[in-house]
């Protein structure tokens, strides 16, 4: 796996640009989601169930799956799309980060994902999606997380069904 010579011009400035893969971002570790605090930037997006401070961006369902399921979709979604790796992953905590990286500059965002027990049973999911660098990201993690969650939920569905 290599970059282009755009992205190794660009790594004279953002460093990580000139990287494959995960290689060159730094892993997020363990995050306390209870406690996350988010830039004034708008290069975010933040999915998370409704009530979750800081409000989300996206408000996530209830999934009807146990929490291995759904962190084991999640990790299956991931895969699944183009350009993304995983960085970091913490199975025993249900918390996971992937680097995604855009097509022509090799950009790095991050995705750092948890899933949790949902207090009625079942599943919660947050995801957080940032950009490294720049300022805005022209809707760029917004649209990733609607992505990935639609992605989820087809999967829910599809096993849910197949379990009937």
């Amino acid at each position: 796996m290599s970059v282009g010579v755009l992205p190794l011009l660009l790594s004279l400035v953002f460093p990580a640009c000139g990287k494959p893969g995960a290689q060159g971002v730094t892993p997020p570790g363990v995050v306390d989601f209870d406690h996350l605090v988010l830039p004034k930037t708008p290069n975010k997006a933040l999915a998370a169930p409704a009530g979750f401070s800081p409000p989300p961006t996206v408000i996530t369902p209830h999934y009807r799956v146990s929490q291995g399921k759904l962190f084991g979709i999640v990790g299956e979604v991931a895969a699944s799309e183009p350009r993304t790796y995983k960085l970091d992953a913490y199975p025993a905590r249900f918390q996971a980060a992937f680097v995604a990286r855009s097509k022509a500059a090799n950009f790095p965002d991050i995705i750092e994902v948890a899933v949790r027990p949902a207090p009625s049973g079942g599943s919660e999911l947050i995801l957080y999606s940032h950009s490294i660098y720049g300022q805005s990201d022209f809707g760029v993690n917004a649209a990733r997380v609607k992505a990935w969650l639609s992605a989820i939920e087809a999967r829910v569905v599809k096993d849910q069904s197949a379990a009937q």
